[in-house]
């Protein structure tokens, strides 16, 4: 049943779950590739465009709408200084970075656009970050998989034993029972 849910649905939980924040939904999706559910390189694209489309969104909402953003959240407000050093430091790799930064996967790019980068600067580097940041979080799903495929053969071995063990004392106490009646 789930195996059937996660192949029927499984790209578009991807592409929404990459639309926001994604990690979660991208450990599963390459959990899911291990298992077979779905293809890897594909749950790749999928969520890789999927971020890139998302981040574009909210990069222009920011260039748009940051002062009415910035008074409505502001939380968002707090978080600007933060960015704009990233951005002063080195702006490319602070795109491609935010990504990956906890707390700025949706703020960073409202921000970035805020900030007033150029949007074709923004698609270039969100691009390269989202193409580097779907493999790495799909690749780490799919080798806690094979982990959990690898633990789950040792479990398997250790219940053997476990229970041969059990098997041998329920014997042995049976034993020491009969010679107590006896």
């Amino acid at each position: 049943m789930i195996e059937d849910f996660v192949r029927h649905y499984g790209y578009a939980a991807v592409a929404l779950g990459a639309l926001a924040e994604g990690e979660t939904v991208l450990l599963l999706a390459g959990y899911g590739a291990h298992r077979g559910w779905l293809e890897w390189p594909l749950v790749v694209v999928v969520a890789a465009i999927a971020a890139t489309l998302g981040d574009q969104f909210f990069f222009f909402m920011g260039r748009w709408f940051g002062p009415h953003l910035l008074r409505r959240f502001s939380s968002l407000e707090r978080q600007l200084p933060r960015v704009q050093r990233l951005l002063h430091r080195g702006a490319p790799w602070a795109i491609v970075s935010v990504r990956f930064l906890y707390g700025l996967r949706i703020a960073g790019p409202v921000l970035i656009g805020i900030a007033g980068v150029a949007p074709w600067r923004f698609v270039v580097f969100n691009t390269l970050g989202a193409f580097l940041w779907a493999p790495l979080f799909t690749g780490l799903g799919w080798f806690f998989g094979a982990g959990v495929a690898q633990l789950a053969s040792r479990l398997q071995w250790a219940e053997e034993i476990l229970l041969a063990l059990a098997v041998v004392i329920a014997l042995i106490a049976w034993r020491i029972g009969k010679r107590r009646q006896r």
